[in-house]
């Protein structure tokens, strides 16, 4: 990410944090105009960052670049107080024109995300409408929590006294509900809403 940005002259990187706590106490005494960060990160969520880096520097402005792209981290992001959201597979092209239109006032959002999310940014659910997170079970909570913390799908079935295709089967509704492809997206999906913490 340095490599990309300094790439080009009209960027400079002035430092860099392992976790969110670390960012959201030093960012204060640099005064960035710009911060990007993981929405998945030790210590802090980056959620929880965003708010700390724009109460402590208010100038700042940030850019969350991350792989999730169910709304609600789009909305929780953009609702602490960041000005853009951008997924971590996009060009190094369009990773400089969202810096820029950051940077100059305004919110950029990545493409495929942009129209659902900018039409309610507020995302103000419609009588008897959940979210994706809501509509989760108990079950499906508490198996996401095992996932997250490394269980596999033999361990998680003796603990809960469920077969492994019962438990596999969870698993696929969870990936399905959430709108997420794998493990690691769903450990960091139960990291984000504190389902599990990371110290």
């Amino acid at each position: 990410m340095r490599a990309l940005l300094t790439s080009d002259p009209e960027f400079e990187v002035v430092g860099e944090f392992g976790d969110g706590r670390e960012a959201a106490k030093h960012i204060p005494a640099l005064q960035p105009d710009l911060v990007l960060t993981d929405l998945t990160l030790p210590r802090m969520s980056g959620v929880e960052a965003i708010r700390e880096i724009r109460k402590r520097s208010p100038r700042t402005k940030i850019l969350a670049l991350t792989i999730h792209k169910a709304e609600e981290y789009v909305r929780a992001a953009l609702q602490a107080g960041a000005q853009g959201y951008l997924l971590k597979e996009t060009s190094h092209a369009e990773l400089l024109t969202a810096a820029r239109q950051v940077l100059a006032g305004k919110t950029y959002v990545s493409p495929e995300l942009a129209a659902k999310v900018l039409a309610d940014p507020g995302g103000t659910p419609s009588p008897g409408h959940k979210t994706r997170w809501e509509t989760l079970t108990g079950r499906e909570r508490e198996i996401l929590k095992l996932i997250a913390e490394g269980a596999r799908n033999k361990d998680i079935a003796q603990a809960l006294f469920i077969s492994v295709k019962t438990v596999e089967k969870h698993r696929s509704n969870l990936m399905e509900k959430l709108g997420v492809h794998n493990a690691q997206a769903l450990t960091a999906l139960a990291i984000e809403k504190g389902l599990i913490s990371v110290e």
